[in-house]
């Protein structure tokens, strides 16, 4: 499989990045925008995630109808979605479709409508998604725990917004922020598999060559890297059979250098089925049916979490194994086989990534921007390798401190107490 990677950056500002897989008859094609929710002022949190949901709504060229029909015609693999640091649109097709695909993308993307109606109607499709956040235990707790965790910060905020903030999405206000934050010099175009880098360059030029931004009214947020708290957060909700609970502590951020350290140790503790974890709260014990660990890397900060839903009643022991393994984590190095286990699952994990061309894409946008350039498979599967016992032992030393430890728990909690003294590692 001969794989290219080109990359052109536009007078306007937009890039334009490729991986020629010339074997294949599929492509993945699509444009991410170097805005998130933490890009939001306050009084718009949600906006981005909004917008994501209105761009389907209508175009001058296209009717909502015309937009679902033309991606089902194209096949039907349409992904949209937002996070705190970024948004993304991406549509996988035959490689002849490539030029449809990016006009359909493009057109969505720099001339949505904002009729005034379809947004009215999309702000109650996002309110009643709000309520399914708050239906469902596990999502609810990590919502109102990342609040605490992040106090006053914009990555504390839900990405789908308030109720509040989002009834006051009208065309005026959207078409505001739209036009500040999907300007050329935020915008990456990415497309992966049997794709012209040339034919590309020359499709993003033209549909994006008037889309020159306007500031408007959107006060900036000033990039600022968060401050963690280590919040104790205990919530009774007694109607839930299960009792949801996580443990966090600060980590190691996606540009840091001890990133590929930190996702193994994340691995060991909790990342799989053979993870400490699993192994001792759900197959020796039985305590959980969902357990785990894992880290969050945003470009400035990062935290490690360990979930688990568990009966009440057994709430204190999974507490008090999960901390166990904090400790364990902190006094004694990896062993050689475990850590060659979870090296073989992550360079597993990379190698399996390589056959999707909606893998490869994803990862080109995402590696620009969060880190201004490629790193080529090889480079990552080389720094993996070279994690040693010792750099995790020592992420660890650093990370997990009794004071900056954090905690949140949901459920019918009658009796259930932490302070800071249990969770002394």
């Amino acid at each position: 499989m001969t794989e290219q990677v080109q990359l052109t950056r536009l007078p306007n500002g937009l890039t334009v990045l490729t991986e020629r897989m010339a074997s294949l008859r599929s492509a993945t094609v699509g444009i991410w925008v170097r805005r998130g929710s933490r890009h939001e002022p306050a009084d718009w949190n949600g906006v981005c995630h909004f917008i994501e949901h209105a761009v389907f709504k209508g175009t001058g060229r296209r009717t909502a109808l015309d937009i679902a029909v033309e991606s089902d015609r194209l096949g039907g693999h349409f992904d949209a979605y937002t996070t705190h640091e970024m948004t993304g649109f991406a549509l996988k097709v035959v490689d002849t479709s490539v030029p449809l695909a990016f006009d359909l993308l493009a057109d969505m993307l720099a001339r949505p409508r904002f009729d005034e109606e379809e947004l009215r109607r999309e702000q109650k499709v996002i309110i009643e998604e709000m309520k399914m956040v708050e239906d469902t235990p596990d999502e609810f707790l990590a919502e109102i725990f990342n609040a605490a965790y992040f106090p006053g910060h914009p990555l504390g905020r839900p990405i789908e917004g308030t109720e509040e903030t989002v009834s006051t999405f009208g065309h005026e206000r959207t078409a505001v922020f739209h036009a500040a934050a999907y300007a050329p010099p935020n915008l990456v175009v990415a497309a992966a598999g049997n794709v012209e880098h040339e034919q590309l360059v020359e499709l993003a030029a033209r549909a994006f060559e008037d889309g020159q931004a306007e500031a408007g009214e959107v006060k900036s947020v000033k990039e600022e890297s968060p401050s963690p708290a280590a919040p104790i957060l205990i919530k009774r909700k007694k109607e839930l059979e299960q009792a949801h609970l996580i443990i966090a502590a600060p980590f190691p951020s996606a540009r840091h250098e001890d990133r590929y350290a930190a996702s193994l140790l994340s691995s060991v503790i909790g990342g799989g089925t053979s993870s400490r974890l699993w192994q001792r709260v759900r197959e020796e014990r039985g305590l959980a049916y969902s357990v785990g660990a894992a880290g969050s890397h945003f470009t400035d900060a990062g935290v490690f979490q360990i979930y688990a839903g568990t009966s009440p009643e057994q709430l204190d022991e999974v507490l008090d194994i999960s901390l166990e393994e904090m400790r364990r984590a902190l006094r004694e190095a990896v062993g050689e086989e475990e850590l060659r286990l979870v090296k073989d699952q992550a360079v597993s994990s990379i190698l399996l990534g390589l056959e999707s061309t909606s893998a490869r894409a994803g990862t080109l946008a995402r590696q620009e921007i969060v880190h201004g350039r490629r790193i080529p498979p090889e480079q990552v599967i080389a720094r993996i390798e070279a994690v040693t016992p010792e750099d995790m032992l020592r992420v660890a030393t650093e990370h997990f401190q009794t004071d900056r430890l954090a905690l949140g728990a949901l459920g019918d909690l009658n009796g259930f107490k932490v302070d800071r003294a249990r969770l002394e590692v």
